[in-house]
């Protein structure tokens, strides 16, 4: 069984890079032939919602959401979630009834074909940079203003411990309560039965989604309390 995850791993690699390859021209015409954020949203929702359940057919991964109902498509959220393997991010925007934008990491850009999405896609910060850091919040801000929803990773890495969650950062929690914006919190429940390390199988992927948080009236001093009660929500899920 090792060795056939391997081989299957290795596999969705391959697939991946070579369906986002067919995918370039797509987004270029979109980029071409819609204005600005127009494009930004149409090159989105494409990735979102074609080329990820493509590429999970693909890989014989089946999603089982629960809780989408609970979302209003119309509304911008501070979206949470929990970060265990390499397919977390393709699992956590289609199980998301709209389009958001990702906090990612700065080095997901040196990625062949990849990196160029990520660039144009996604807002970038260099965690090494204070500066970047700084200018990361503000585009956070506008972006949100602007209606997207954005996805931030509270253990602000993949978690390759033992442990079912990373400790939480503040960041994801402090934007929500800046922006008075409802923290929406996805939970992937099993999916170390389906990817581990650099293993992967078919089967089927559970995400849970909890009630939305209000965030309105709330202040910095929340924080701490805020981070515990979406710690506790996401290890009911988890156990």
């Amino acid at each position: 069984m090792t060795i056939f995850k391997k081989i299957w791993a290795g596999y969705a690699v391959l697939l991946f890079l070579m369906l986002m390859l067919v995918s370039l021209p797509v987004l270029l015409v979109f980029m071409a032939f819609t204005p600005g954020e127009r494009a930004l949203r149409n090159n989105i929702f494409y990735l979102h919602h074609i080329f990820t359940p493509l590429f999970l057919t693909l890989v014989g991964i089946r999603l089982k959401v629960e809780g989408r109902e609970k979302l209003d498509p119309k509304q911008s959220y501070v979206i949470v979630g929990n970060h265990r393997s390499a397919l977390d991010f393709i699992v956590h925007a289609h199980a998301f009834p709209g389009v958001f934008r990702f906090l990612a990491k700065q080095e997901l850009q040196k990625i062949p074909v990849f990196g160029w999405v990520v660039k144009k896609m996604c807002l970038t910060v260099d965690r090494s940079s204070a500066m970047s850091r700084a200018r990361s919040v503000v585009a956070l801000k506008e972006n949100l203003a602007n209606g997207w929803s954005i996805f931030i990773y509270p253990e602000g890495s993949r978690n390759k411990s033992d442990d079912l969650l990373g400790p939480f950062y503040d960041g994801a929690f402090r934007i929500a309560i800046q922006t008075k914006a409802p923290l929406a919190v996805e939970t992937i429940v099993n999916m170390s039965k389906i990817a581990s390390g650099y293993g992967l199988r078919p089967g089927t992927v559970r995400i849970v989604w909890d009630e939305p948080i209000p965030t309105g009236g709330m202040t910095a001093a929340d924080i701490p309390a805020l981070k515990e009660r979406v710690e506790k929500m996401m290890l009911g899920r988890l156990v």
